[in-house]
């Protein structure tokens, strides 16, 4: 993209507030701005005026069309688009788009994941506008398409979608958030749930990517003998980045830059040809629709520079895979960051109090949060050595953890740890103060200085359900907290009261070191912490007693809708897996198992070839060599056989939870067995005869 100014073109395809005042009449401008910055009810009879602003300014920017842009319950983006052409008989064509096309739309619910909340047969559905993120523009190639982000939802007026949910939970912490500073005397219009998303991908070859079935069937590889060299060196970890990788960074940069998305950090991460793309904060709904925009433009521009970008946890067994970190905080309309503990957090009480409630909250919805992310890509990556542990524990660092021993012990703390000078013993560097304590990779909640950072989230997942389960659980800790509080007749103590119960109770959550240690595991279960290692098992919290009263409560989601959301998550796990073992099955039989036989034929016809110059000459290299691969031959078609037969027999199963379960215990035991079996084969079968490229081929650089 030749002559990009970034200060001129930054949000230059986005419907802002620039173009807002520009194309709306001054008092709509005015009261859409009110409506969007206070969270009030959108006046429908402004529709009509900003749907001819929102069409001036697409059409003069080479629109013809206009799409509903939505997120249903695939973690995907669906539109459908429509062109502006309006055409009457005997009279010329003109561009229209009415109020009524602006705010709501209609599409075909049945095909998107329901878990049975329409029938098959019932296909209404209906988007409707989200004015809060705003409208954009998106160009490839010669097409612009205006693009409009919405809600989705059924004809009786259930979420089918994750935004939905992530609006209406944000609502909810906000008022409980206001509800809260009250208490202390400050007041605000509004309370924010600010993110930040730090997006981990890989690149492949094309060429390389379109030879791996399992690649293009399931984004990741099924199979691959662990290549000679790996990320052990640790050199690729923000090494220099590649002069073609650079260039494909730019691209992708210009174009999120033009959309208004605040692309801020890149970098390579630990595994080769493995980077990182993180955003500035914004408010978690449009944080979340930046994110679709993001991956989307990643996947698309690598094509255009012969790769493939993979967005799969786990695409590569023997390195790291990618994650997708939630940086989550508060903040009112003013500017108070609510997740802000000040320079003494020992005499901030307000902020005590909110970390209290969000202990109490990760404590008491430890599985929920586990379920708020778990997809398949999860059974390949959460609790090794690279990603958070499966349990579920808040990292709060040295100094809040000397407060809260001391709110423990004496219901109040007199002083916190404060930061040191580093002794940098070179005359010549600046002087470097030290953070007041350090970070903690392993933890799956970790404070880091101002926000929390939820780190399950996986690389090509959604972050709206697990921020909307955040915003949830902890708006019911501070609204607890609120209730009882605002009867104090004496605050300043009841305050602390409260504090140093919340800690007592919940403590057992707050764990400083080493997530990944066996010794962990153990004392987490001494001290009864979640640790549900399978999406199966953690997916039923969604429709646990609990959880269904704490969001019916707040009208965030029913219990239709919880059910819809376990059935949905159940049903895409046993799919993917479906995909998977079949695709694993056509890899053995079509691919490895003819070209084991071929390897063992060259290898016999060498012995007879041997043979026939000297019966005394010695074959003993490739008579152990043929007697291997056979084998490996033999181990490679019985597993093939029962990975078939229990594939088969899951796909009978009848109850959906009994499904899930035969896929886990059975289908995916049988895919291991077979992968080891597939990659003993691949180290001993010539490289010119194995018809696929080895993960040292994928992952070496050029």
């Amino acid at each position: 993209m030749s002559g990009f100014d970034l200060k001129k073109d930054y949000g230059k395809n986005v419907f802002n507030d620039a173009m807002m005042k520009k194309y709306l009449p001054k008092t709509v401008y005015e009261k859409l701005k009110k409506t969007i910055s206070d969270g009030l009810e959108l006046d429908s009879s402004l529709s009509k005026y900003v749907a001819n602003g929102i069409m001036n300014w697409a059409v003069e920017n080479g629109a013809t069309h206009y799409t509903h842009w939505f997120e249903p319950l695939n973690d995907s983006i669906a539109e459908k688009q429509n062109s502006f052409l309006r055409t009457e008989q005997g009279k010329k064509p003109i561009l229209e788009f009415s109020g009524k096309e602006l705010i709501k739309g209609e599409t075909d619910a049945s095909s998107f994941p329901t878990g049975n909340l329409r029938a098959t047969f019932e296909a209404r559905g209906y988007t409707i506008w989200d004015c809060t993120s705003p409208a954009f523009l998106r160009k490839i190639d010669d097409s612009v398409t205006l693009c409009i982000p919405t809600a989705f939802i059924s004809y009786g007026g259930e979420a089918l979608d994750n935004k939905t949910p992530l609006l209406r939970s944000m609502q909810v912490i906000s008022n409980e958030s206001i509800r809260l500073l009250k208490l202390f005397k400050k007041s605000a219009k509004k309370v924010y749930s600010m993110l930040g998303i730090e997006q981990e991908y890989f690149l492949v070859d094309k060429d390389m990517y379109l030879m791996r079935k399992d690649l293009v069937y399931c984004g990741r590889t099924l199979v691959g003998a662990k290549s000679a060299k790996g990320q052990e060196l640790d050199d690729h970890y923000y090494g220099a980045i590649r002069p073609r990788v650079l260039k494909f960074m730019k691209e992708v940069d210009e174009e999120l830059w033009l959309l208004g998305v605040p692309a801020k950090t890149q970098h390579n991460e630990v595994a080769p040809r493995q980077h990182e793309l993180a955003c500035n904060y914004e408010e978690a709904n449009i944080s979340c629709d930046h994110n679709q925009i993001l991956m989307e433009t990643l996947k698309r521009v690598a094509e255009k520079h012969d790769m493939v970008c993979l967005l799969h946890e786990k695409p590569f067994k023997w390195v790291n895979g990618s994650g997708k970190h939630n940086n989550w905080s508060l903040v009112t309309d003013k500017g108070l960051n609510l997740l802000n503990p000040g320079n003494t957090p020992h005499d901030n009480l307000q902020f005590m109090l909110v970390l209290s409630c969000i202990i109490a909250a990760v404590d008491n919805y430890a599985l929920l949060l586990r379920a708020s992310c778990a997809t398949p890509g999860k059974e390949q990556r959460l609790g090794a050595s690279e990603a958070p542990p499966a349990i579920i524990s808040c990292f709060i660092g040295e100094q809040l953890n000397d407060v809260v021993d001391n709110f423990v012990k004496n219901g109040y703390a007199t002083d916190s740890k404060q930061s040191k000078k580093i002794k940098k013993q070179i005359n010549t560097l600046p002087e470097l103060w030290l953070d007041v304590t350090d970070r903690n990779r392993t933890s799956p909640f970790a404070f880091t200085g101002n926000k929390f950072e939820f780190r399950m989230v996986g690389s090509n997942d959604s972050c709206a359900m697990p921020i909307t389960v955040i915003n949830t659980i902890v708006a019911s800790e501070f609204k607890k907290a609120t209730d009882k509080l605002s009867k104090s007749k004496n605050f300043g103590e009841d305050v602390k009261k409260y504090i140093q119960d919340n800690f007592k109770k919940h403590k057992k959550v707050i764990f400083s070191g080493d997530g990944y240690s066996k010794d962990w595991e153990v004392e987490a279960s001494k001290r009864g912490l979640c640790n549900v290692k399978s999406i199966v098992d953690a997916i039923p919290a969604f429709i646990d007693k609990e959880v269904i009263d704490l969001f019916s409560r707040f009208n965030i989601l029913s219990e239709n809708e919880l059910r819809c959301r376990y059935e949905v998550s159940l049903e895409n796990y046993i799919n993917v897996t479906n995909i998977e073992a079949l695709a694993l099955i056509d890899i053995a039989k079509k691919l490895v198992l003819p070209a084991s036989i071929h390897y063992t034929t060259r290898l016999s016809n060498s012995i007879n070839a041997i043979k026939e110059v000297d019966k005394n000459l010695n074959s003993s290299v490739q008579r152990e060599l043929l007697e291997d691969t056979l084998e490996s031959v033999r181990n490679l078609k019985t597993n093939v056989d029962l990975l078939d037969k229990n594939l088969k027999k899951a796909q009978t199963v009848k109850d959906l939870t009994d499904k899930s379960k035969a896929y886990k215990d059975d289908v995916v035991t049988y895919m291991n067995k077979l992968r080891v079996d597939v990659d003993k084969l691949e180290m001993i079968v010539d490289k010119d005869m194995w018809p696929m490229p080895s993960y040292g081929d994928l992952l070496t650089e050029i």
